[in-house]
């Protein structure tokens, strides 16, 4: 399903302009911590200020932040959503905007792009996909939009051998021979229809509060139990997911066809913000690294979402 908006690159005098004319003392402003990245946003939304307290930790104001997202009403409702970003300042306007995991997705890419043009020994890259830890040791899950990631998440996470760190985006370092892994939200913006595929999780849902689009920001220690949660792992496998009914349910791949499919499906990451071939490259050799560092399995979810879950619990070591 493709966004409603495309990202438009703006230069500073224009950011200035846009500013001068959204920014006002009204504004719900706060800080968030993300992966050691302070990203302030300024929204005009107090559901969309409520939720990305809910989800994300927060910070004092009196710390600095690294980029700035701001998400403004300037319509009736029938408004075009607009995504204007600047990438000296990180600076990213979104206008018009009624769902609040454009926000949210917006704001990790914020990140991911400030990780990309910052130099450090211990450069750290970004993947939109989940990981679930087993043991200090877990699996990486990557996929185009509707392919069953979260649905896949969820399932691996009623086994209490799994435990949570993320269901929509980590961050990697690499370490000699480890790829380690970090979470990247406080609680999890998730599908109000979880339980649909796993009942099991229904009473544990049930007094969420959902959004018009019928999703909620879950605390994610009361829906799995605070010690199943993790903030770090490293990576023993990566399951790359797709849905075509003329190939076979699960095989491995090599290092080379999963970087062509990733490269073919965007990096199955709608959320980039800048596109240049510079930064493409950037992302094409990361990926290929993080492919080659440990298996890497095609898991066709054309089966149903438990006969899709069983291939997965059958990898060794997951």
């Amino acid at each position: 399903m493709p966004l409603p908006y495309k990202v438009e690159i703006i230069n500073p005098s224009q950011k200035e302009t846009l500013m001068s004319e959204f920014y006002s003392s009204s504004l719900y402003e706060r800080k968030a911590l993300i992966h050691g990245t302070c990203i302030k946003m300024f929204s005009d939304s107090h559901s969309f200020k409520d939720m990305w307290e809910d989800n994300f930790e927060q910070l004092p104001d009196w710390i600095r932040p690294h980029a700035r997202l701001f998400s403004i009403c300037n319509g009736n409702g029938t408004a075009r959503m607009k995504v204007r970003y600047e990438p000296i300042s990180k600076t990213v306007i979104i206008e018009n905007c009624d769902y609040y995991g454009y926000v949210k997705s917006i704001a990790l890419a914020l990140v991911a792009d400030f990780l990309e043009d910052f130099t450090s020994e211990h450069r750290r890259y970004s993947v939109h996909g989940s990981f679930v830890d087993a043991g200090g040791r877990g699996l990486a899950i990557i996929g185009p939009s509707g392919s069953g990631k979260t649905t896949l998440t969820y399932g691996l996470l009623l086994d209490k051998r799994y435990n949570f760190v993320t269901d929509d985006w980590f961050f990697v370092r690499f370490a000699n021979n480890d790829t380690l892994i970090y979470s990247s939200e406080k609680n999890s913006y998730i599908r109000g229809n979880l339980s649909e595929n796993w009942p099991q999780y229904a009473s544990r849902l049930a007094d969420t509060q959902k959004d018009e689009k019928d999703r909620a920001v879950i605390d994610v220690k009361r829906l799995l139990g605070g010690d199943r949660i993790r903030t770090d792992s490293t990576l023993e496998a990566t399951v790359i997911l797709t849905r075509d009914k003329s190939q076979e349910p699960f095989t491995e791949m090599s290092g080379k066809d999963a970087l062509a499919y990733l490269v073919k499906n965007d990096f199955c990451n709608p959320h980039q913000l800048v596109r240049t071939r510079k930064k493409m490259e950037k992302r094409r050799r990361f990926y290929s690294e993080f492919l080659g560092r440990a298996p890497v399995y095609l898991l066709n979810t054309i089966e149903s979402p438990k006969e899709s879950l069983e291939r997965i619990k059958k990898l060794s070591g997951c």
